[in-house]
């Protein structure tokens, strides 16, 4: 690992400068606490002073300060009274008591996506401290530990505080076809490299961590089933953002540098944006109050399995951008003077019934949640996992048809500078005009709306991450088949038909 220059580690903990901070409670309260992190952050093979700042970033920071804003906006769906600290917290650092919380959970992130168009990046970290609750309660009662307590030690620094975590689970992982502990570099996977009386070292990447450089704390932890030779492995570590050895290298998205252009048309979504990051840690310091998982590896895979199940329900966030996208698809076709064809009227019900079809088995695995040893409720792994393997497909249709109804002028239009040209710009209001009684503006933008959904930045979080995020179809479709319960149901097909097995062994 090439030598980077840190700075000189805080002596003071990060608990503890936490604890002297004034909670955040507003979106500019969240923006500020970014600011002077001394983080390091690279992008296009520079390194980025003030990532606030930064005109690619902030969108993706302006989405979840809007998670702040709808708390104040619309507080009975997104807080939750907390019995921890007995004091309402943000939903987004609630813990998940009954089903009807799983169910509230997905309409504020249904709601999310309608309001920002994209990945406001915060279900993942919800989703690790959703698993943590009962995984740390597992390992405590079979190893007489004290992980469960440290995590709620850390659960309520969160919601006093009001933090965002990022969740760091994918490993880079090397050659798929060995193991973490066979890799030719060990790096390669998150593991110990040292332990002290004070805590553990740590050393490794998490790759396409989503809000990672806009998160106050960042949980790592597996990424999938160990063995007894993997134990170094077995790690899970709530981290501070601006901790000592941490790197950030920001991830490329399809036009991403349009925000450096002049002008929001043609960004499509000025305002709001999604960031994934790989991050690097170079021995890494956790704490012990910090660390819930060093080598208990027996007890990954059942992690991995439940933070799926959270998270795979937790796509239902797809369906506000699928709001959106429906929502584009009309108004283009009103502006385009298409809106009474029959055709459009079908599509547009096509994109609604399959946006609707992903929310439905979202919130059916909420609805039937059950509850798990230490108290929790987690959703049905099923249909979690239905929902999901519905979000790889669904998208692109949906995204599919809206280019449909939007026509060619959605990847042919000219630039925002062309329309503002003395000379061009009157010739393309002419001749790009579409209904009479409606500006040619009103056209522009939302094309570039649909591009920037279905082919720019917001595609990313969209389209991309609907095929790859919380495990890629393949992984679905392997936990369908081991909950798919086939004998059970030869058996009650055989029953009805009249067939009797045991009669026939006789």
């Amino acid at each position: 690992m090439p030598a980077i220059e840190y700075r000189h580690p805080r002596e003071e903990s990060a608990a503890s400068r936490w604890s002297r901070l004034n909670p955040i409670a507003t979106p500019e309260d969240y923006i500020e606490s970014l600011k002077g992190r001394d983080v390091h952050v690279f992008m296009f093979g520079e390194k980025i002073a003030e990532p606030v700042d930064h005109p690619i970033i902030r969108p993706s920071i302006n989405a979840l300060a809007r998670t702040y804003q709808l708390a104040i906006e619309d507080p009975e769906l997104a807080t939750a009274h907390s019995d921890l600290i007995d004091a309402p917290v943000n939903r987004f650092l609630h813990m998940v008591t009954s089903p009807q919380d799983l169910v509230m959970k997905n309409r504020m992130q249904r709601r999310m996506g309608q309001l920002t168009g994209t990945c406001f990046q915060r279900c993942a970290g919800l989703d690790c401290l959703s698993v943590l609750h009962s995984i740390t309660y597992d390992i405590d009662q079979k190893h007489g530990t004290s992980y469960h307590q440290r995590y709620l030690d850390f659960l309520k620094l969160a919601q006093r505080n009001n933090i965002i975590l990022a969740a760091g689970m994918t490993d880079p992982k090397g050659d798929r076809s060995k193991r973490p502990s066979e890799q030719a570099d060990p790096d390669l996977f998150m593991h110990v490299t040292k332990r002290t009386a004070e805590g553990v070292y740590v050393t490794g990447a998490k790759a396409h961590m989503t809000g990672g450089l806009n998160s106050h704390w960042i949980c790592v932890m597996p990424t999938m089933n160990l063995g007894p030779d993997d134990k170094e492995y077995a790690v899970v570590g709530m981290v501070p953002g601006d901790a000592h050895g941490l790197t950030y290298i920001y991830g490329r998205q399809s036009c991403d540098t349009r925000a450096l252009e002049t002008g929001d048309i043609d960004k499509g979504n000025a305002r709001y944006g999604g960031q994934e990051v790989l991050v690097v840690f170079d021995n890494v310091f956790i704490p012990h109050e910090h660390v819930l998982m060093d080598g208990e590896y027996a007890f990954a895979q059942e992690m991995v399995a439940r933070f799926t199940a959270y998270h795979r329900a937790s796509y239902v966030c797809k369906t506000g951008l699928g709001d959106v996208l429906v929502g584009a698809a009309a108004a283009v076709a009103e502006f385009n003077g298409a809106d009474g064809a029959s055709h459009i009227k079908d599509k547009l019900v096509e994109m609604t019934h399959l946006n609707e079809t992903i929310y439905s088995s979202g919130i059916a695995s909420s609805h039937e949640a059950k509850q798990l040893p230490s108290g929790i409720f987690m959703n049905d792994a099923m249909l979690a996992n239905v929902c999901k393997q519905n979000v790889t497909r669904f998208p692109y249709e949906i995204s599919r048809l809206a280019q449909d109804i939007a026509g060619g002028l959605m990847v042919t239009l000219p630039s925002e500078a062309d329309f503002n040209h003395e000379l061009t710009g009157p010739i393309l209001e002419k001749y790009l005009k579409g209904r009479s009684n409606l500006p040619v503006e009103f056209r522009q933008r939302i094309l570039r709306l649909i591009e920037n959904m279905t082919l720019g930045r917001n595609a990313v979080g969209y389209l991309t991450e609907s095929m790859h995020g919380a495990g890629s179809p393949q992984a679905q479709r392997i936990q369908i088949l081991r909950g798919m319960e086939v004998e059970r149901k030869k058996a009650l097909a055989e029953d009805l038909a009249g067939i009797n097995r045991k009669e026939e062994a006789l």
